[in-house]
């Protein structure tokens, strides 16, 4: 049940914020306690404000849109010196074949070079 004032929700109880973020109720008790989600204690009842839920809501989207770029620009500069370490496992020096590290230790292993 949420609490209103003139049928404006000011705070989320803690069933009715689970069913509006498809959360379970024993997830939200684990945030709360470890603070990750903003809330109020009150003589040991829990309650949520509508507007602080709503600003940590935004606070990931903005941080997810900023993470994938980061992830990105570093994934590009360094794209040389991966691409060079893969060239060096696949690739062998003498024929420029491609082998396996793999399958040479099991030959190795069986006999068969």
């Amino acid at each position: 049940m949420s609490t209103t004032v003139k049928n404006k929700v000011l705070y989320f109880d803690i069933k009715a914020l689970s069913d509006y973020l498809q959360i379970k109720v024993s997830t939200l008790y684990a945030w709360s306690a470890q603070n990750k989600i903003p809330s109020i204690k009150i003589h040991g009842v829990i309650r949520f404000r509508k507007d602080e839920i709503a600003a940590w809501l935004e606070s990931f989207q903005r941080n997810e849109s900023e993470s994938k770029f980061m992830k990105f620009k570093e994934r590009d500069s360094d794209i040389d010196s991966l691409i060079a370490r893969a060239k060096r496992e696949v690739y062998n020096g003498s024929c420029k074949e491609t082998t396996l590290k793999s399958a040479q230790r099991k030959e190795k292993k069986d006999g068969a070079v």
